[in-house]
């Protein structure tokens, strides 16, 4: 069983990014919900990250997205990132709220949406290179409702099109990650719908394309870490998107619905070198916090993720390794279950201890006052949330 230092040296290489979308207001198809203090403008949504950041240690970079997080000037709020303790992140694009975009975006069937599609994918790319962050995340609303409405094959020529074309302006330390969704808000076809469609326009573009798997985009019953191991092993995985869903794609906070899924998802990134140094796995959140408090919501989730995190890393391999090459289902069963049941919250108040942050994370932030100055200092103006 790996020690508690091993366990202390994961979680000090952890790092997991959080989004900015997350600080403003969010809801669901029928409203979208008002909470006081909510960030106005991409400058208060960092200061928002950067508490995330104070209180757990493990939330250094914050992930954007454009044209929701648009400023005039990108190296001046690199620079404001820089002075609240964070670094900005993974540049999110969007292609599906403009209404050019009701039958696709990079797959639709008019080449000028086409072209308007993939100009803002390069235009997100030139603040890549403002700020210098490495990675470009992709996902796609294009599909279909109905048979017969398009051809299936035509729109993925036209998705490889459009992904070569971008493709061929990332620089040298740039990446491109690809993410999937089975369905929503097309409903008979999505044309990036699963990980080996994902996979197969990856490998088709060359090494800086990989997969993102969300945990949320998957029908119930899916085995996420089947997913998660294999594209380890093809080292395509790029990165995460941490939420939890009990139906689709819930959006709620990581390791809620099904903790012992999480961990099982952990298991699989640890034996296969997802924690090691220099991985090339990034961890984010993305989630849309409907109900409850962003900032905290925030926390709790970095939480959660370190903890099955930590669980991961003290599964004992080499009794496991023994059990399964000895055929015995119960005691490898046995093993994860060891793990999985350990209480790791007190290696991790003593780890936030070691590094000088307070060992309770979500008393500490409630005990600041900052939720009740932000809600006092952000009255007036237009609250972020879906589309700013």
């Amino acid at each position: 069983m790996a020690s508690t230092n091993e366990v202390k040296a994961v979680l000090n290489r952890l790092g997991v990014e959080t989004p900015s979308w997350a600080y403003g207001n969010s809801g669901t198809r029928f409203k979208v919900f008002g909470q006081p203090g909510v960030p106005r403008d991409p400058y208060e949504k960092v200061a928002d990250a950067a508490q995330v950041h104070k209180y757990t240690g493990a939330a250094p970079t914050v992930a954007l997205h454009i044209p929701w997080d648009k400023v005039a000037d990108y190296k001046d709020f690199a620079t404001h990132a820089q002075g609240l303790g964070v670094k900005l992140g993974t540049i999110n694009s969007n292609t599906f709220q403009d209404d050019q975009y009701i039958l696709g975006s990079v797959c639709a069937p008019d080449p000028k949406v086409r072209a308007n599609a993939v100009a803002h994918l390069l235009d997100c790319i030139d603040i890549m290179d403002q700020v210098n962050v490495q990675d470009l995340k992709l996902w796609f609303a294009d599909g279909t409702n109905y048979p017969g409405q398009d051809n299936i094959s035509d729109r993925q020529n036209r998705l490889a099109e459009s992904l070569e074309k971008v493709y061929a302006r990332l620089g040298a330390n740039q990446r491109m990650l690809l993410e999937y969704k089975f369905f929503e808000p097309a409903f008979y076809h999505t044309d990036v719908p699963d990980w080996g469609t994902s996979l197969l326009h990856c490998m088709a573009l060359g090494p800086k394309a990989m997969v993102v798997v969300d945990t949320g985009h998957h029908a119930p019953g899916t085995n996420i870490e089947f997913i998660v191991a294999g594209l380890l092993r093809a080292k395509r995985l790029g990165a995460f998107d941490f939420n939890s869903r009990f139906y689709a794609d819930d959006d709620l906070i990581v390791g809620a619905a099904d903790p012992f899924q999480l961990f099982r998802i952990m298991h699989e990134v640890n034996i296969n070198g997802g924690f090691d140094v220099g991985t090339p796995v990034s961890y984010v959140l993305d989630q849309c916090h409907n109900v409850e408090a962003k900032i905290p919501g925030q926390i709790r989730s970095i939480m959660n993720v370190q903890e099955a995190v930590a669980k991961a890393v003290l599964v004992d391999q080499d009794a496991l390794k023994k059990a399964q090459l000895a055929g015995d289902v119960l005691a490898g069963h046995e093993v994860l279950m060891d793990a999985y049941n350990t209480d790791v919250r007190g290696l991790l108040r003593e780890w936030r201890s070691d590094k000088g942050i307070d060992p309770e994370p979500m008393k500490a932030y409630a005990a600041s006052g900052y939720a009740k100055k932000i809600a006092t200092d952000r009255v007036g103006g237009n609250q972020a949330g879906w589309g700013a």
